[in-house]
């Protein structure tokens, strides 16, 4: 299926340095595989509906909804050491060179 001038022209166009051996070796496999999709191809699939995903996919997420529990952002508050009013103080991200 596959000569060994095929083999070195895909590794040469996938930027891929292979020895002689694994030229002989992905010779091989790449047959095998070519094989393998031949078999698929005899497959009949007349009457089957197409599919996007082989599984389902449905959304997970949570709704993105705002909440704020009150003891909590009173307890983050009193447990920072740097603050300003009902302002956090954090080390700066950015200096002013940037």
């Amino acid at each position: 299926m596959f000569t060994t001038e095929d083999v070195k022209k895909i590794a040469k166009l996938s930027r891929l340095h292979i020895t002689e051996e694994e030229t002989e070796q992905y010779r091989e496999k790449l047959g095998s595989i070519l094989e393998y999709v031949d078999q698929l191809q005899e497959v009949d699939t007349m009457g089957v509906p197409e599919l996007q995903h082989a599984v389902a996919v449905e959304n997970v997420f949570r709704s993105d909804e705002p909440s704020i529990d009150l003891d909590e952002r009173a307890r983050a508050m009193e447990m920072f050491s740097a603050r300003k009013g009902d302002l956090l103080e954090v080390q700066a991200v950015f200096s002013k060179d940037e």
